[in-house]
């Protein structure tokens, strides 16, 4: 796999950008306010000065960071700058004329150098984590009952290749350690495998009977959950990230899948369907404590991903013709229904969610601002994009 090394470390991000601070006043007091449900509301900026793509990028940034772009007279904040030779931005606060950012940005193209600009102003304004720089994993079909992994900018555009196994490849999850894991059927049956996306060396991660799936990397790095069907049912397990220390959590006769973790690595939740149609559980991660999540308001909850602040589950909500983004609390409860669609998985930010909609074979992977509801689709390399998967 030595030659996807320069591929994949592009997709990573890994190019020469640098940020020259021309002035900033971090003393002023930035006012946040916050909705019912604790996300941040959209703070309002009129944005001035740039053009073409650098325009087109900021902005579309900015709305999945909480950051929205109005008219002057309704604004908080004038973000205002240049893109002739690099791309230059100023926040302003507008009552007091106060600066409060200066920034100008060299090296990459002017799309890195937008992306770039957009965190640095969502990291000012909202405090919360930049995503405009992150990447997002995701299944790609190339033919039939082809499917291989890509990464992408968060908005769909460099992709770059993964894997060329020529055979189904899907469900992949990010390593904060420079590792992906994903299930692959190139050996014939479905196993996990670990990469490592700057060698592109890459072995299964447990030896024996039966297939295995569905891997999710604990947000610490140092444990994987991960359904094995070796007992002729597909249990829950877990293991250390390098495939040792297997211990199974569930011993269940139901189907169970989709396991995914909490913020402290310390609890997984999965779908299990012991009481019929699918539902949430949790469970801790040394196989003590299972229980039920509440969805109240929808039945067959699949697809689970926790928010890397611990506060929120979304989930695939199956309903008659279609599939629901949902969410709902950590604890369980009501479940508020954001869009149609499904597979979700969580920015670093906690706030926007990347998910696929449409038939099969014809997804598109789409972008969602959670507390505003707003969607918008990203950048499409095939006839069908699924399984997304944020980089933390």
């Amino acid at each position: 796999m030595k030659y996807l090394l320069t591929s994949v470390l592009t997709a990573c991000g890994i190019f020469s950008l640098t940020s020259i601070a021309i002035s900033a006043d971090p003393t002023l007091r930035i006012e946040r306010n916050y909705d019912d449900l604790g996300f941040l509301k959209p703070i309002p900026v009129s944005i001035s000065g740039f053009s073409g793509e650098v325009d087109s990028v900021l902005k579309n940034d900015l709305i999945f960071m909480g950051v929205q772009n109005v008219a002057p007279t309704e604004a908080r904040y004038f973000i205002t700058g240049s893109n002739g030779e690099r791309v230059e931005g100023r926040v302003t606060e507008k009552v007091t004329k106060t600066e409060l950012m200066a920034k100008a940005y060299a090296g990459g193209s002017k799309r890195v150098q937008a992306h770039a600009l957009a965190d640095d102003i969502a990291k000012l304004l909202t405090q919360l984590p930049g995503i405009a720089q992150t990447k997002v994993a995701f299944k790609v079909e190339t033919g039939p009952s082809v499917g291989e992994i890509y990464i992408a900018d968060y908005d769909g555009h460099n992709p770059q290749a993964v894997t060329r196994d020529n055979s189904l490849v899907a469900a992949p999850s990010w390593s904060s350690r420079g590792v992906m894991y994903y299930a692959s059927y190139k050996l014939g049956k479905p196993e996990v495998f670990s990469h490592e996306l700057g060698s592109g060396a890459r072995r299964a991660l447990v030896h024996g009977p039966g297939s295995t799936m569905s891997p999710a990397v604990s947000p610490d790095g140092q444990k994987i959950a991960f359904i094995w069907n070796k007992g002729g049912s597909p249990n829950l397990y877990v293991c250390q990230s390098d495939g040792s220390s297997v211990q199974q959590l569930s011993k269940s006769r139901d189907a169970e899948s989709s396991p995914c973790w909490s913020r402290d690595s310390q609890t997984v939740c999965f779908v299990s369907r012991e009481r019929g149609p699918a539902n949430l559980f949790t469970i801790s991660a040394n196989g003590t404590g299972r229980r039920h999540l509440s969805t109240v308001g929808v039945g067959n909850a699949t697809e689970p991903a926790w928010s890397p602040d611990g506060k929120w589950i979304a989930f695939t909500a199956q309903r008659s013709g279609g599939f629901d983004i949902c969410i709902v609390k950590a604890q369980g409860g009501p479940v508020m229904v954001l869009t149609e669609g499904e597979d979700p998985s969580w920015a670093p930010n906690s706030r926007a969610i990347i998910f696929c909609k449409g038939p099969d074979h014809r997804k598109v992977l789409s972008l969602l601002d959670a507390p505003t509801r707003h969607v918008k689709d990203i950048a499409r390399i095939s006839e069908s994009n699924s399984q997304p998967s944020w980089a933390p």
